[in-house]
């Protein structure tokens, strides 16, 4: 399996609109990171995309990806939806695209987009919508989408709850701000871990940078990525500063697993 990030910055993305800071004007390709997505291929060219943020066309095409056969939401907030409409490539070529996520995100998204999921309303002429199922998922339940197993998991996110999910031996966590025991006996033996990592203090609701290392140490992955990260931080002096084992994840890096 591999597993490809296709963003890996916070909400307001890296740059910062109008910021000049030394990360936001850095010359490293690293180090521009757009919000939060990644890639699931299987061995048999099966994809699972996980969220659709705002630069979604931009990340498919920058990754060469053309194709996906499912999406996992993990949850509600705008960083992590509001490319839906860009599904419309996808589903033209697809078909019916299911997607997944928790309940409260998939009501969500039939409220916010109800134009794409109302079938009463018929896309102007000449033009198409994403054509998309949506299924809500219960945590710790494992299901199989598109020949893969998916087992989603509840986090904290400093109160709304996001899912998680465990696929094989990749584990992808976003937005968490505190693991449950529950979830961390399902990580045990992941060897491909993804999580946030916002700043070095803690913050009300994201995982800091010590507090997602010390999770990877907890569940043992033998590699773990930092994803959801600010312009704080280089990519650079990150790598310098991280454990073995931990690195920062950057738009397009591809693991293999």
């Amino acid at each position: 399996m591999r597993l490809i990030i296709l963003g890996s910055g916070t909400s307001f993305g890296v740059p910062v609109i109008g910021c000049r800071c030394r990360v936001c004007t850095s010359d490293d390709p690293r180090d521009r990171r757009t919000r939060t997505a990644a890639v699931v291929e299987a061995e048999d060219g099966s994809r699972l995309l996980i969220d659709t943020p705002p630069e979604l066309r931009l990340q498919l095409v920058q990754a060469g990806v053309g194709t996906v056969d499912a999406v996992l939401y993990t949850h509600e907030h705008a960083d992590h939806i509001h490319g839906i409409d860009d599904l419309r490539a996808v589903s033209v070529r697809h078909g019916q695209l299911p997607v997944y996520g928790p309940p409260e995100t998939i009501d969500l998204l039939l409220d916010r987009f109800g134009y794409i999921f109302d079938a009463s309303v018929a896309p102007p002429p000449g033009s198409c919508l994403p054509e998309l199922t949506p299924i809500p998922l219960e945590p710790y339940r494992e299901i199989t989408v598109a020949g893969m197993p998916v087992l989603p998991l509840e986090f904290d996110h400093g109160g709304p709850r996001v899912f998680g999910y465990r696929i094989g031996a990749l584990a992808y966590l976003t937005d968490v701000k505190a693991a449950a025991e529950a979830a961390l006996r399902e990580l045990g033996g992941v060897k491909v871990l993804v999580v946030n990592a916002l700043f070095e203090q803690p913050h009300p609701t994201h995982l800091s940078i010590p507090e997602a290392v010390e999770l990877s140490h907890t569940v043992s992955a033998e590699r773990t990525y930092l994803t959801h990260l600010t312009h704080r931080y280089s990519h650079a002096d990150l790598e310098a500063r991280l454990p073995a084992g931990v690195s920062p994840a950057y738009d397009g890096l591809a693991v293999s697993f």
